[in-house]
């Protein structure tokens, strides 16, 4: 039994497809409204059972992790539910997913789990954005430096704004920092306006980021130059985003409403997508070479949803050690990616033997 909390909103419904796509097992999907969820969708899940569970209440989640060998959890936010919902399957010997985020999890690495799997954040990002520059990197002998960008268009969820701006003013998310001569550099690079890439419908802000994720990613390929930056597509949203991340740790109420609305506004009448362009240069046979890998997407919550699937799937399968850790720092990411790669979620993804200049020409105003 595959037991998916938080499965009544759009990460977790997406991931319950796809597991009950790809997966043999039967499913178990909670939320805090069993009763309008089985009513909504029980023709799209005929063997499903449909469970009311409240994440922070000892015994409504006994009942639901019962007879449960996977868990995956979609509830938000999840810097509140991560760590918590780990433990009590670490407790219980039960294999663990989780599409978010929460920082007590770097304490749960301590643990020896025996025969356990726990993976986090296992979305599109953080996770899915960690595992493609290094299936990229397979095809280079050595790579000296990255670009990456990321951007998506979408309506947020309360809880989606709210560990949105977690993440952004978390201590351990360094702005404007990039990795130069092999080391993270403070103020290294500058945030952007007004700028023109490939695949992206209309000019975006460039916001510089440096997280744990990519300083992973920075020493897993050894990097001399790296950076990465998201991709803001709308005029609400920047200036909002400037004003609130001050605001959030006081009010934090009034930060996630402005937050939610700003982005309502950029995306109203426009295609919903997530995207990901990432450039690595290096040398092959001895030979300089530059690689662009592009990742179309639909609506983010989709592909964070598919992601948490293929995750669970490669779980059961057998696929990833026991032990905790990041999606990101899978061992080997191909079998996660090539199982996504056949959803329908993913319209484009594909390897081009060019910069990512070269790109634009070619494909302004394709997506």
């Amino acid at each position: 039994m595959i037991g998916i909390i938080g499965g009544y909103g759009a990460v977790g419904l997406q991931t319950a497809r796809m597991l009950q796509e790809w997966g043999g097992q039967p499913l178990r999907i909670g939320g805090r409204n069993s009763t309008m969820a089985r009513n909504r969708f029980s023709g799209e899940f005929p063997r499903a059972e449909w469970f009311e569970v409240d994440v922070e209440d000892d015994q409504s989640m006994d009942l639901f992790l019962d007879g449960c060998s996977l868990i995956v959890n979609c509830s938000g936010p999840s810097w509140r539910t991560a760590a918590r919902v780990a433990r009590m399957c670490l407790a219980r010997g039960c294999h663990h997913v989780d599409a978010g985020m929460d920082k007590e999890m770097a304490v749960l690495r301590k643990t020896t789990p025996n025969n356990t799997v726990v993976l986090y954040a296992a979305g599109a990002t953080p996770g899915l954005s960690g595992l493609l520059p290094r299936q990229l990197a397979q095809a280079f002998d050595q790579v000296e430096s990255l670009r990456y960008y990321t951007g998506a268009l979408d309506k947020f969820t309360a809880a989606a704004a709210e560990d949105y701006l977690t993440g952004v003013v978390d201590k351990d998310n360094q702005p404007l920092a990039g990795w130069k001569d092999s080391a993270c550099r403070l103020a290294a690079l500058n945030r952007r306006t007004g700028t023109r890439l490939p695949f992206f419908p209309r000019e975006v802000t460039l916001y510089p980021y440096f997280d744990a994720e990519a300083e992973f990613v920075a020493n897993a390929l050894a990097l001399r130059d790296g950076e990465w930056y998201i991709g803001i597509d709308g005029q609400h949203v920047p200036p909002v985003l400037d004003e609130v991340r001050f605001r959030f740790s006081t009010n934090r109420h009034d930060a996630i409403k402005r937050l939610c609305t700003a982005a309502e506004l950029d995306a109203a009448g426009r295609r919903q997508y997530a995207l990901f362009i990432i450039e690595l240069s290096g040398r092959k046979n001895g030979t300089g070479i530059t690689r662009t890998l592009v990742l179309q997407a639909d609506r983010p919550s989709l592909l964070t949803g598919s992601v948490a699937a293929a995750a669970a799937i490669a779980v059961l399968e057998g696929e990833i050690p026991a032990g905790i850790r990041p999606l990101a720092e899978l061992p080997v990411p191909d079998k996660v990616i090539e199982r996504l790669n056949k959803s329908k979620v993913i319209s484009c993804l594909r390897v081009f033997e060019s910069s990512v200049e070269q790109l634009l020409p070619v494909t302004e105003g394709e997506l």
